[in-house]
């Protein structure tokens, strides 16, 4: 493993010498939940949007670009709160966060609409990694797990609320709440980190790296453009997906060469030699590959296949969600006493274990049959990506913890986006040969073509499920805690 470069000398309590931590926690969390809640809260109110505004041949888009703008974005803003501080990248982001729920609030056509859900997206993209990045400044190895546990739960309750809450909103308010809701929760949850996190950091100047940052921005937003729409919009072999792809290629061959020789790389290359952050980046990667999975089709199969509503439906992937912050806030004990590398293990296990038994699904199964196997495999993720991440904070010093915690959370979006991309295709490609080359369109989606279909998917998620032994693996036996 090759050795991150010598650290100045910033210890935990430097950075939140005069915090406190309770309002910090509950300010982070605050942040956390917006951005949770927002990243599901629309799906429901897509028929009013589109009533509204029209355009519904791009009300994808309304989820693409936020996905697109949050996670190109990471690495920039992780980057630069190991240069400047948490503190002011936080406060950024918030208020991007803020600024782009006002816009979408006032939007006035679906163009405008899209382009503000940009704004928003750029705002999440430093939300998320400094929420999870202040957590491990302030608290210690051993307190970690319990806070990510209340981190996850706070994922765990926006997945059931947003929903809800945006059908709340459209049929008996008004669709534009759901941004304009935003505003007084991300003002407070502003006036909290400004008057409670105090950090010391040391002030000298910093080059920032504008060349690599706008290759990788650039190289990123290609790859997971053509990674979300391809088969979508276009067909994976057609000269549009080409052209990406070879373009993602080519300005991300050009930024590791430009990383090269930056003075200050917004992405330092010794993170890809350091076996750590590069175990934790790999468990990242399969567990947004599988979460797509279970997000996008057990819903899905519940409603199409198994002939339940969408409350009922939604319950299902609801258990996954509950089994992670419940693993997730105990795994401090299994990792401080058997280490990172067997806690991810017995996690990888586990989420196999959810994964094999989704194979025993069919069309007359119970919905409590559905809900096992995410229950289980959320208890899985909570052993498994969780601790991954506090590995991956633990094995570096201050000033690169915001960068190593980043590229986590980059590698699972890019993840999530090749979920989105293989298992569509598995479906698509089911379907189609089912109707005999046939387009699917709604008409064909009943059980006899979806069943077959979506259990394709579950194969698939229980392969990649076998990955998670692997990823566990790479893990060295013991994590040194950097100073």
């Amino acid at each position: 493993m090759t050795a991150n470069p010598a650290p100045r000398e910033v210890t935990r309590a430097s950075v939140g010498l005069r915090s406190e931590r309770g309002p910090i926690l509950l300010a982070v969390m605050l942040s956390i939940g917006l951005v949770a809640i927002d990243s599901t809260i629309l799906a429901t109110a897509v028929p009013a949007v589109v009533g509204d505004l029209g355009g519904f041949t791009q009300f994808p888009w309304l989820f693409s670009v936020y996905l697109l703008a949050q996670a190109v974005t990471v690495p920039v803003y992780a980057k630069l709160a190991d240069q400047y501080g948490r503190k002011p990248v936080m406060l950024i982001g918030i208020g991007l966060f803020v600024l782009g729920s006002l816009l979408c609030g006032l939007a006035w056509g679906m163009g405008a609409l899209i382009a503000f859900r940009a704004v928003q997206g750029l705002g999440a993209g430093a939300v998320q990694p400094m929420s999870m990045t202040i957590v491990g400044d302030i608290y210690t190895l051993a307190e970690r797990a319990k806070v990510q546990g209340y981190v996850a739960s706070v994922w765990a309750l926006s997945s059931v609320v947003g929903p809800t809450l945006g059908g709340v909103f459209a049929d008996y308010v008004s669709w534009r709440w759901i941004f304009f809701v935003n505003l007084p929760l991300g003002l407070l949850a502003m006036a909290m980190i400004w008057r409670n996190f105090h950090e010391q950091v040391e002030r000298r100047s910093h080059r920032i790296d504008f060349g690599g940052s706008l290759l990788l921005t650039a190289g990123g937003v290609l790859l997971l453009l053509a990674l979300l729409e391809g088969a979508v919009r276009w067909g994976w072999t057609s000269p549009v997906s080409a052209a990406l792809f070879a373009g993602a290629v080519v300005l991300l061959t050009a930024f590791v060469l430009v990383e090269r020789r930056a003075a200050e790389p917004v992405l330092p290359l010794w993170l890809l030699h350091h076996r750590v952050v590069v175990a934790a980046m790999a468990a990242s990667f399969v567990v947004g590959v599988l979460m797509m999975g279970l997000t996008s089709y057990i819903p899905l199969y519940a409603q199409s296949v198994l002939g339940y509503g969408a409350v009922t439906a939604g319950f299902a992937v609801a258990a996954m969600t509950l089994g992670w912050p419940i693993a997730a806030s105990n795994s401090g004990r299994l990792y401080l006493s058997v280490g990172f590398r067997w806690t991810m293990l017995i996690g990888g296990a586990i989420g196999a274990v959810g994964a094999a038994l989704l194979l025993l699904i069919d069309p007359d199964s119970p919905i409590v049959m559905l809900a096992l196997p995410c229950f289980v495999m959320g208890l899985g993720f909570g052993l498994f990506a969780s601790p991954s991440v506090i590995a991956a904070q633990t094995s570096v010093s201050w000033e690169h913890r915001g960068v190593a915690t980043g590229s986590t959370m980059f590698a699972r979006s890019v993840g999530s986006a090749v979920g989105v991309a293989v298992f569509g295709a598995i479906v698509n490609h089911e379907v189609a040969s089912r109707l005999g080359g046939g387009v699917p369109d709604v008409s064909h989606r009943t059980a006899d073509v979806l069943d077959p279909a979506i259990h394709q998917v579950f194969v698939a998620s229980a392969i990649a499920a076998v990955a998670l032994l692997g990823v566990g693996l790479l893990m060295p036996r013991r994590v040194e805690e950097a100073a």
